[in-house]
């Protein structure tokens, strides 16, 4: 209740009372404390924690791809500011490191046989299908230095048992090169090559493949009109173990 006249201090004026707008009704009124309050602080970064950042960015590259994930698609993407981002991580390179890391702890890993061979295959065919379900990984590992800890996991298994089987060390890590570019590879030129066999139209190495001369190329000619289904098959299994028979066979960098 507002004091009387009697009770204010010698000189203190009256405040003006406010005057209604005309039409206003009678239940209307001033902002409330709390909503003034909510009004000043509008612009403020949203409270985002490392975890929403981590899935927002994965739900990013599995839709969009790696050139897509900037620091502002991710802000929009989470409703805040980029700023708001940088008190979690420095830079998208910071980022995708994060990203890694968090991928690779959350990979199960195989029991591995007592074979060297078999425990390069399986540990391989491990690698390939983590890095196949999500092919953005390939993309960064292949592109720069970044990489998950965790990961590691797969890259010494590997060498170590291409020593058991006989290699030398720096021959078995230039095996597990090798069983890496193949597998990088196959996972980016076949991924590639599904997405051209599930798009209905033509390519133009289909239509170059569909009217090749057989006088000059007589086996690409036959193969022709059945190459965008064999570029799309899966055949890593296969080839890892032709691979894999290779590198370990007699004179390959044995003790």
């Amino acid at each position: 209740m507002s004091p009387s006249s009697s009770q204010r201090e010698p000189g203190e004026r009256t405040a003006p009372a406010r005057r209604k707008p005309a039409g206003a009704k009678a239940d209307d009124h001033e902002p409330s404390a709390d909503r003034a309050s909510s009004e000043r602080r509008t612009g403020r970064p949203a409270r985002i924690s490392r975890a929403e950042i981590v899935a927002a960015a994965h739900a990013v590259l599995d839709a969009e791809g790696v050139e897509k994930l900037t620091m502002r698609r991710l802000a929009t993407e989470l409703g805040c500011t980029p700023m708001a981002l940088y008190h979690h991580v420095r830079d998208k390179e910071d980022l995708l490191r994060v990203l890694l890391n968090d991928y690779a702890d959350q990979v199960a890993l195989p029991d591995l046989p007592d074979d060297p061979k078999q425990r390069i295959l399986v540990a391989a065919t491990a690698m390939h299908d983590v890095l196949a379900a999500r092919p953005w990984i390939v993309e960064v590992l292949t592109e720069g230095d970044l990489f998950g800890l965790s990961a590691l996991w797969f890259s010494e298994n590997i060498i170590d048992a291409a020593v058991a089987a006989g290699l030398t060390l720096d021959r078995a890590a230039h095996a597990y090169r090798a069983i890496w570019h193949y597998t990088a590879g196959e996972i980016l030129i076949r991924g590639n090559a599904v997405r051209r066999a599930a798009d209905e139209r033509p390519t133009y190495r289909d239509e170059v493949f569909a009217d090749l001369d057989p006088e000059t190329l007589p086996r690409l000619a036959e193969l022709g009109p059945r190459w965008a289904a064999l570029s799309a098959a899966d055949t890593y299994a296969e080839s890892l173990r032709a691979l894999v028979d290779g590198l370990l066979a007699p004179g390959s960098g044995r003790r």
